[in-house]
C-alpha cells in the first residue's frame, strides 16, 4: 500500500495521517482493519518503564597537562574508565561509591542515588562533581583532577542501552514468608500483592511482534530526544513460545537504543531506586509504526486481553522459578488477578500514563514535521537461543 518514502513525503508536506495506538485500536473497532489502513500512515506507540541495561557514554575532552584516566567518580558513582584517555561509560544501576570513604551529609540519601540520577542531572542541565585518577605516562603526565561538569562542558554526551524495550515481560509475586525487594520492587508474602513491568497493548514491541517494521537503523523517540535502534538487545530471545496472534508469552526480543542525551527531557529519563536492590532508570521510548500494509494495522489491533504473561514466583531463588501460570493483560489493568483461589491486588511498574504521553508527543513530533521515518539498514535477527550460564557450569573442573 505504502512505502516509508511515501510517507515520508506526506510528512513533509503536513499531510501524514498519525494516530497513537490507542486510537488506531478504537478505530479499528469502528471501521474495521481494512478501511483504517487506508486512513492511518503512521501509528505512535510509547512506554515509559524500568530500563536498568541503560547507560551514558562521555568524553570530558582534554586537560592540561593531559590525563589518562583510569578511575573516576561522578558524584560519589563510579565510572568504567577503561577505554580512551578521557571517555567515561556510567551504568545507571551503578551505585555510590565514593573514593575516600569520606563523610557526606545525608549519607543514607546518597546511598540511594546511582548511575541513573546522575544521568537524570546531567540531562537537566545540572553541575555534577568528577573526581579522577590517572595512569601517568609520557604522554599523559597528570596523576588526578577535580572538577565540576555539566552535559554543556563535555563533548559527546549519549545514551547507549545494551537492553531496552523488553516485548513482554513476566508478573512478579511472592508465595514465601517474608518481603521480598526486588527488581519489580516490593514483593509482600503470602501472595499479598503481584507487579507487572510491560504498559502491554501500547507497548513499542507488542504492536510489532515479528519485527517486520523495525530494524537497525529505525529511528525512534528516546528520552525526549531523538534515537535509533543500534543492534538487537541483550538477552535477546525472538524464539520465545507465542500465541497464534504472535505475542510471546513472556521475555522475548529485546533492543539496543543509541541517542544523543544532550537533546533529552528529564521529564522522560529519570533515576530511581528500588529499596533494597538498588538504583535504575526509567526511560521514555517511542517506536513510530509504519503502515505499509493491511497487516501493520491488524498487528496493531491487538489488544489487552489478547496478550498474556507469566506469573513468577519469586519466592523461588533460581534462575527457572516456578509460575502460577499466565493472566491477560487486561485481568492485570483491572488492579486484581487471581491465584490459586485467592484474589491478589495488582500494580504496574510502566507508568501507562507517561506511555500514553509518549505516544502522543511522538504523533505531535511527526504531524508538525519534526519526525521522519527512516528505513532500517538490517533486520533484527529472529533466531536467537537463550543460552544460560548453568549450561556450561558441569563442563568445568575447579581442580
Amino acid at each position: 500500500m505504502r512505502t516509508i518514502a511515501q510517507i515520508n513525503d506526506k510528512i513533509e508536506g503536513n499531510c501524514a495521517v498519525v494516530w497513537t495506538v490507542e486510537e488506531l485500536k478504537a478505530r479499528v473497532a469502528d471501521i474495521g482493519v481494512t478501511q483504517a489502513a487506508k486512513e492511518v500512515d503512521i501509528i505512535t506507540t510509547g512506554t515509559f518503564e524500568q530500563m536498568e541495561s541503560s547507560g551514558a557514554i562521555m568524553n570530558l575532552g582534554h586537560t592540561d597537562p593531559p590525563v589518562k584516566i583510569r578511575k573516576c567518580w561522578l558524584d560519589g558513582v563510579p565510572a568504567y574508565t577503561g577505554f580512551g584517555a578521557v571517555d567515561l561509560f556510567l551504568g545507571a544501576t551503578q551505585v555510590v561509591d565514593y573514593p575516600d570513604n569520606r563523610e557526606i551529609p545525608d549519607m543514607e540519601e546518597h546511598r540511594q542515588r546511582g548511575g541513573g540520577h546522575v544521568i537524570e542531572d546531567l540531562i537537566a542541565g545540572k553541575p555534577v562533581n568528577l573526581q579522577a585518577l590517572g595512569q601517568v605516562t609520557d604522554c599523559y603526565p597528570r596523576s588526578s583532577f577535580e572538577t565540576t561538569i555539566t552535559k554543556d562542558r563535555i563533548n559527546q554526551f549519549y545514551l547507549f542501552n545494551p537492553r531496552n524495550l523488553y516485548q513482554n515481560f513476566i508478573v512478579g509475586v511472592n508465595g514465601g514468608d517474608r518481603p521480598l525487594y526486588t527488581y519489580l520492587g516490593l514483593l509482600q508474602p503470602k501472595l499479598s500483592n503481584a507487579v507487572y513491568s510491560n504498559p502491554g497493548a501500547i507497548s513499542p514491541l507488542i504492536n510489532d511482534p515479528e519485527l517486520k517494521l523495525v530494524g537497525i537503523g529505525t529511528r525512534i523517540f528516546m528520552g525526549g530526544g531523538i534515537g535509533y535502534i543500534a543492534w538487537e538487545g541483550t538477552q535477546h530471545f525472538p524464539l520465545q513460545k507465542r500465541l497464534p496472534n504472535q505475542t510471546p508469552i513472556g521475555p522475548a526480543a529485546t533492543l539496543a537504543l543509541i541517542g544523543d542525551a544532550k537533546q533529552m527531557n528529564p521529564k522522560w529519563v529519570r533515576g530511581c531506586y528500588f529499596k533494597n536492590y538498588g538504583p535504575s532508570l526509567m526511560l521514555g521510548v517511542g517506536v513510530p509504526m509504519p503502515v505499509l500494509n493491511e497487516e501493520v494495522v491488524q498487528r496493531c489491533a491487538v489488544q489487552d486481553q489478547d496478550i498474556v504473561a507469566p506469573v513468577v514466583d519469586f519466592a523461588i531463588p533460581r534462575r527457572v522459578r516456578p509460575t502460577f501460570g499466565l493472566v491477560s493483560y487486561a485481568q492485570l489493568k483491572s488492579g486484581r488477578i487471581t491465584i490459586d483461589g485467592k484474589l491478589v491486588r495488582v500494580a504496574p511498574l510502566a507508568s501507562i500514563f507517561l506511555s500514553r504521553q509518549v505516544a502522543m508527543e511522538l504523533k505531535q513530533w511527526i504531524e508538525s514535521g519534526k519526525f521522519t521515518l527512516t528505513e532500517p539498514v538490517a533486520p533484527i535477527p529472529m533466531d536467537r537461543s537463550f543460552l544460560p550460564q548453568d549450561l556450561w557450569g558441569s563442563q568445568i573442573s575447579l581442580d
